[in-house]
This record gives C-alpha cells, structure tokens and sequence, in this order.
C-alpha cells in the first residue's frame, strides 16, 4: 500500500469525486448491482447528475442538511453523492428506527429536506406518509418520496478542501439527548482509503453493500472503500441468508459484516442443509461487535478461509485496526492499528498502561469526527486538547502490537469486587453446540453489588433448559462470573446492523420482563 502521507495528499476535496475520477478512466466498468440493475462509473455519474438536480430543484443548499430515511440502494447511494458535491451534508437514517426517533433526529439536525427510499423500505413509506411526503420519481433513481421545505434550516458553513462535513451519523441509542456524529469528506475518504487497501480492493472486485450505509461501517468502509478502489458494490437492502446464498453464487469477491449475521448464516444452513457456493470469494470480515470464537472457527470452516477481524466506532469513521491479509489470525485480536492511526491502552490516571494489562482505548488518526452535532460540550468529553479520542472500550495489546478488545466500559459488571467481562461470558454460551448467539449484561443488586445475566439464543425448534445453560458455564467459568440467571430467548434484539441491542436487555434484566423481547 502507498505511504499514508501520499494517500492523504491526494484524497479529493469531495467523495463524489472519486466516482468522476473512475466516470473518465473506465467508464464501462461495473460500479453498483442492485436485483437486475447494473450500473457502470458512467451511468453512477450520470445517476449523480440526475440527484444532484433534482436537490437543487428541492432548493437544498450548500450547508444544508439533507436527512436521507431509508435502506441500502442505488437512490441512497446517488443521494449521499450527489448531496456532498453539492456541499450539503448527508444525515443518513435507517428507517427500520421508531417514529420517535426519526422525528428527534429530524428535528435536532434541522433537515432542510428529507427523502425517504420508499421504493425498497415499507418502514420509508410509513414515515413518509406521516411527513406528509410527495411521491417522485425521476428516470435513473426510480421512485421515493420527498418531504416538505424547512425553510427554518439555517445553512452551516462550507469549509475548503476536504475538511467539510459529507455526513451525520446518528449513534444508536437515540434515547435521550441524540448523538449526530460529523464526518468530513476526509475523515471517510481515509478510511474508505486504507481501510479497502489493505484487503486488496480494486477493479474486479464485487463487494457486498449489505451492512446499511447509514451505519458507517458500511458508508465508509464498504460503499467508499469500494469506491475508492473502482470495484463494484452489490446493493442488498437487507440482510437474508438464503439471498447471501444467492448472492455469494452469483460472484461476490469480498463479504464485510457484523458477527451476528454470520452466526444467522450458519444457523441457516445447519437448519436447511443449504449448500455453499462461493466461487469467487476471496475475503470475508467482522466488524461492529466482538468476534465470538466459536463463530470465527464455524464460519472459517464452512469457506474454508479465514474471517479476518476489525475494530472501530462511528466517532473514528470507523476503523481503528484490523487484522491483515497477509498475516492471518487463529485468535479472535482485532489486529493491528491502521497504517496513520496511533492507539494507546490508558490507565488510571491518564498514564499508559505495559502492554498486555487492560485500559481504555484511546486513538488518533485522520478518521477522528469534527465533533457531535451541536454539542460541543459532548465532544470535548470525549475528544482531548491533543486530539486523542476515548472510545470507551476496555482492551490489551500484546507485545507485537496486536489489540483485543475486552469490552464496554459502560457494559463493565462488578461483581465481588471482580471485573466481569461480558463478551467472555458471552464466548462459553457461544460455545455450545446449540447456541445460535447470546448477550450478557449487569443488574443492580439490593446489596450494591452485580448480577450477571445471560441472554441466549437457541436454535428454532431447540429445547433447551436455562438450568443445562447454568450448569455448562458452571463448568467453564469462575464462579464470581458465572450468570445468576439465564433466559432462553427465540431470538435476541437487534439494530439494523445486526448489532445486538444491549440497552434493552438491561431494561428487560432490572425490570425482570421478558415477555416482549
């Protein structure tokens, strides 16, 4: 891979410039599949153009926020373009969340216009029709919906070179005060950058564009990262294991997704017997969430290559490490930090810590957020004098640099004075044969201290007792981080990612409610 400084230098001011680059030196080759539509870099440029006027006609600005509702398809990735050439910012919303917070975020990004992907999200439809959105339509992009003028949306301030804001990426959880996270044109770019080159992307390549691009795992790593490339990004709106199966025959070189999805895959093709084809894959990846072992060791079993692993957040656009092609992992190590990231594991007392003790995870690098939408305040609690960001999360790095993470700060269970680690409780339930997935979280106890509870998830059909569960980790796990309670579930919560929704578990574990999970 070129130095890091030589990448940067050369990072266009605008994303939408990497797709004209590869619009003049190969406009025939495949950039976007979509079901039966194919589009070249020329016809993606020529989709670019076709949104790029119709948003001027919708009368958004240059600094306006453009608030996208909806799934992966070829309009989102048009829209996303086409608002940042024109100096707009996109803010990206999965519109599987709730009514409430489709409207918290509209209103707290102050949205000059909303568009809503209505051809491919029944979950779009509803909120635009609750928006009093107008049905459109325009001869590349298909059909959607745009929402009425807000003529109190005040413009930001355009910024020169890549230093503008191209998205707001609302954190999940939008409880409360809602995060938007500001990524610049470079904060993406750089990640899209490294982040693609160290798996080998370029022409040729298929990549799977299932994790939702209004997540930045799949804005960046995925959908830019291709683009960066010039390789061509298959479009899925949704993740479905018999379409990966389809999908996968059809010529996906390189599957980017989050640990629950593949433990879904797995368990649909021990449930169906389905057979696999992957003629030419040549990459898979986990990101988003820890990396159970025992899905690691299945999925590497079932393609018979390795599932390489990552680590960020959306605060660092997002990658921070990932483990590399050349230099294939057995353990479940995020890898190395990317090339121009600097990492530090910190104790008490803001000191580092030697290697291979637990601390907090702190990095810097060209991936780090502008800062939270309006919050200025919320930023610099996270966000040093000396640019170092805390992500919050508990890991170790071993002698040869190589990091781990252990956990959530905020997930941390204290019990007896011990900390309990949820993802390593999490690993020995995963471990079990007829596990299909499973979370663990704390719950207050009268005398101050910590229970562990555990949420797993069995295989349909399965009758599994909560007490075999006990009495399996009894025999792998000390005794202060063995589970007070384990609740067998058909299926555990989860965000449009496929990430596990920990913050309702919690709730359903104090209030001892189960019925509606």
């Amino acid at each position: 891979m070129r130095p890091i400084a030589d990448i940067l230098a050369d990072l266009p001011p605008r994303l939408s410039q990497l797709v004209r680059q590869w619009e003049r030196r190969s406009p025939q080759a495949p950039a976007m599949i979509q079901g039966e539509t194919r589009w070249s870099y020329a016809q993606l440029g020529k989709a670019m153009d076709e949104a790029g006027a119709l948003l001027k006609g919708l009368e958004v600005r240059p600094g306006d926020r453009l608030m996208l509702v909806g799934e992966n398809c070829l309009l989102l990735v048009a829209m996303i373009l086409a608002a940042g050439e024109l100096d707009a910012w996109a803010a990206i919303i999965n519109a599987r969340l709730s009514e409430r917070e489709i409207d918290t975020i509209r209103d707290h990004c102050g949205a000059r216009r909303v568009i809503y992907t209505t051809e491919v999200s029944a979950e779009a439809t509803v909120h635009a029709r609750r928006h009093g959105a107008q049905l459109r339509a325009t001869p590349l992009l298909g059909s959607f919906a745009v929402g009425p003028l807000n003529h109190d949306c005040g413009s930001e301030e355009v910024e020169p070179g890549n230093g503008q804001v191209a998205a707001l990426i609302y954190t999940s959880g939008t409880t409360g005060t809602p995060k938007g996270v500001m990524l610049t044109h470079r904060n993406i770019m750089f990640i899209g950058a490294v982040s693609g080159g160290l798996r080998d992307m370029g022409p040729g390549d298929v990549a799977y564009g299932v994790l939702p691009m209004s997540h930045v795992f799949g804005l960046a790593s995925v959908l830019v990262g291709t683009l960066y490339g010039g390789a061509c990004l298959h479009v899925a709106p949704r993740f479905a294991p018999a379409q990966v199966l389809a999908d996968l025959k059809a010529g996906l070189t390189m599957w980017n997704g989050v640990p629950a999805m593949f433990a879904k895959f797995l368990e649909h093709i021990r449930l169906t017997g389905a057979k696999v084809e992957a003629p030419a894959l040549r990459f898979l990846s986990a990101g988003g969430s820890p990396l159970d072992p025992a899905i690691k060791a299945e999925t590497e079993a079932v393609f018979g290559q390795v599932l390489n692993n990552g680590y960020g957040l959306t605060e660092s656009a997002p990658t921070i490490c990932q483990t590399r092609l050349d230099a294939p992992r057995t353990d479940c190590s995020v890898g190395h930090a990317l090339p121009g990231v600097e990492v530090r594991i910190v104790g008490e007392g803001g000191k580092d810590v030697p290697k291979g003790e637990v601390g907090e995870l702190w990095s810097r690098g060209p991936g780090t957020m502008k800062g939270y939408y309006r919050a200025p305040a919320m930023t610099a609690e996270v966000i040093n004098s000396d640019g170092w960001l805390n992500t919050g999360d508990f890991a170790r790095q071993d002698a040869d640099g190589a990091l781990f993470i252990v956990g959530r700060a905020k997930e941390l269970i204290i019990r007896s004075g011990f900390n309990v680690y949820p993802a390593e409780v999490e690993a020995v339930f995963n471990a079990h044969p007829l596990v299909t997935h499973s979370a663990v979280v704390g719950r207050p106890a009268a005398d101050g201290n910590e229970e562990v509870v555990a949420f797993v998830q069995v295989a349909p059909g399965t009758d599994l007792a909560a007490q075999t569960l006990l009495d399996w980790a009894a025999q792998r796990l000390a005794p202060y981080k063995r589970p007070g309670e384990v609740v067998v579930v058909d299926h555990l919560p989860a965000g449009a990612t496929g990430k596990i929704l920990k913050n309702r578990l919690a709730e359903a574990a104090r209030n001892h409610s189960y019925d509606t999970l």
